[in-house]
């Protein structure tokens, strides 16, 4: 039984650490390791779309990606620190709803749960390619194959397809109705930057939002026709545009979305409300 004393201790621990000035800065550094993470995706397919070498790939591969190139091992330890700490700041935001600078509505606390959750696996597979065990190598056709096996299996990948659809048709809203600037600190910026920064991240926003929409899609289909084959990750639903009609422009279009979210993501690391 807990006395007083200790539940306020436990009522106030997520609050004060979500307001301690390391956790904004764990934020800031996420931020950017986020923004190199979607260059690397974005550069890579946009080259597939000029048909300069380049492939289309995940956030996994990007890691893999980078850890070929020299120096890339030095690298992934600085993004494995910076994905490890955009986890704890968006796990803290979920749990205590707000930070020093900003507060957070119900709806946005689910969503830094999840994308707490989502970026604490990407820094996990950081640290499995660091340390030579590969960053995993379970696909979706085959996370998906395995869910459709159990009882009531395929309702369970379209609810999360149609979950997935909905955060992209949200990531699109986010974008046209420039909701991302509610959580920048806009009275910082000069006009130009603050221009720059708007149109950095409704390009980015639309972008992410199209590729969230064509995975949700293929999940929906994996649960409908009881294939697989149909779940597609990042890097397939890259490919899918890139085999669409006019798909190298539909690709580029969407690629120079991502690097554009990239350049965001940096500059919201110094403009974020943390």
């Amino acid at each position: 039984m807990h006395t007083r004393h200790e539940m306020a201790y436990v009522d106030t621990a997520p609050n004060d650490a979500a307001r301690a000035p390391a956790t904004g800065w764990l934020g800031r550094a996420g931020l950017v390791a986020r923004g190199v993470v979607y260059a690397v995706v974005g550069v890579l397919a946009l080259k597939l779309a000029l048909g300069d070498g380049g492939k289309a790939t995940s956030q996994q591969g990007a890691l893999k990606t980078i850890a070929s190139e020299p120096f890339g091992k030095l690298l992934l330890v600085a993004l494995a620190i910076g994905l490890g700490g955009y986890a704890i700041w968006r796990l803290l935001r979920a749990a205590a709803g707000h930070g020093r600078e900003d507060r957070d509505s119900g709806f946005d606390r689910v969503a830094a749960l999840f994308s707490g959750l989502a970026y604490a696996a990407l820094c996990v597979t950081a640290i499995a390619i660091l340390v030579g065990a590969g960053g995993g190598s379970g696909s979706p056709k085959k996370a998906t194959g395995g869910v459709l096996d159990w009882t009531g299996g395929p309702l369970l990948v379209g609810i999360a397809g149609a979950v997935l659809i909905g955060v992209g048709l949200y990531q699109a809203y986010k974008g046209i109705a420039r909701k991302f600037l509610e959580t920048s600190k806009t009275h910082e910026m000069s006009e130009g930057v603050k221009h720059g920064f708007t149109v950095l991240g409704v390009g980015g926003h639309v972008a992410r939002g199209v590729v969230f929409s064509l995975i949700g899609y293929g999940l929906i289909k994996a649960a409908i026709d009881y294939d697989p084959n149909k779940a597609v990750g990042l890097d397939g639903a890259l490919r899918k545009l890139a085999h669409a009609s006019y798909g190298p422009l539909l690709l580029g279009i969407v690629a120079a979305g991502f690097v554009m979210f990239a350049v965001y993501s940096m500059a919201d690391a110094r403009y974020r409300k943390v």
